[in-house]
């Protein structure tokens, strides 16, 4: 049974104490190239693959990273569960910056429909996502935050712009007005590709900065971000090695079935070429 945990995340993830690193792999996918190549090694005596998102030394923008790619790679890796670390804005007074939030919904604002599912090409399938999070996973991330004493906010909602420029005020008095409470530019679509992939997904959204809205606040700036980023780094590292440690591995949740009531297109119809593009996605339906 394929047991191995994805770590998604920026700089700092791939030389986190306590992870004993034994190999770099390059993947190629039929999708194109992951963000980078992925980073083998173990924490707690389980495999884990990280993978930066924005590539190392942070080379990608939001709408050039290959989402696809990235998650069809570590699919093939065997990976089962996926934490990600994702710097959001905030939308509530409450939700300072170096805070933590779990978000447990989101609302997908961005126009890239086609490249968020590994379906098409002959083969149609429509995955239930009125839960888009892990429930066990995010319980995990809870536990492992509060226990490293951190200000944690469980659930949420991430709403999901294109950018890569930030709000505009107007945005972002509106989303608050809609009830969001944080907002980023990459986590939809990570979470549409894990359970598509049959992978439970849970994500620790890192607060940097008020967004734009706060009239007592600076506006957004890429200084503000980096500078919070790395005050919380350390905080994610301690966190993410005790959550690795407290995943069951042979768990079986919901997330890892996403497909079995999903796919319409009946199994005669499905195209040779795009079975085999889908590879490790429906590996166990072939």
């Amino acid at each position: 049974m394929n047991q191995a945990i994805g770590i998604i995340g920026g700089s700092g993830l791939y030389a986190m104490e306590g992870f004993t690193q034994t190999e770099e792999r390059v993947v190629e996918t039929p999708f194109g190239d992951p963000s980078d190549v992925l980073i083998g090694g173990e924490i707690a005596g389980k495999q884990v693959w990280f993978l930066p998102r924005h590539g190392r030394g942070h080379r990608l923008l939001p709408q050039e990273i290959n989402h696809r790619a990235n998650f069809w790679a570590l699919k093939s890796l065997g990976v089962r569960f996926v934490l990600c670390v994702a710097a959001v804005g905030s939308l509530k007074e409450e939700y300072a910056p170096r805070h933590v939030v779990l978000p447990d919904q989101y609302f997908d604002r961005t126009s890239r429909r086609a490249e968020h599912t590994f379906f098409g090409e002959g083969i149609a399938a429509h995955i239930g996502f009125a839960e888009p999070v892990s429930a066990e996973l995010r319980e995990i991330l809870l536990a492992s935050t509060k226990a490293e004493g951190a200000t944690v906010h469980d659930g949420g909602t991430y709403v999901n712009m294109d950018g890569p420029a930030f709000s505009t005020k107007a945005e972002s008095m509106a989303n608050r007005q809609l009830g969001f409470d944080v907002i980023g530019m990459t986590n939809v679509a990570e979470a549409k590709l894990a359970r598509e992939a049959e992978m439970a997904l849970a994500t620790m959204a890192m607060v940097t900065d008020y967004d734009c809205w706060h009239e007592e606040e600076e506006a957004v700036n890429v200084q503000t971000v980096i500078g919070h980023l790395t005050a919380n780094a350390e905080l994610a590292q301690r966190v993410l090695k005790r959550a690795v440690a407290a995943i069951p591995v042979d768990a079986e949740w919901v997330e890892h079935r996403a497909l079995e009531n999903a796919i319409i297109t009946p199994k005669e119809y499905w195209p040779e070429a795009t079975v085999e593009k889908l590879g490790p996605v429906i590996s166990r339906f072939v």
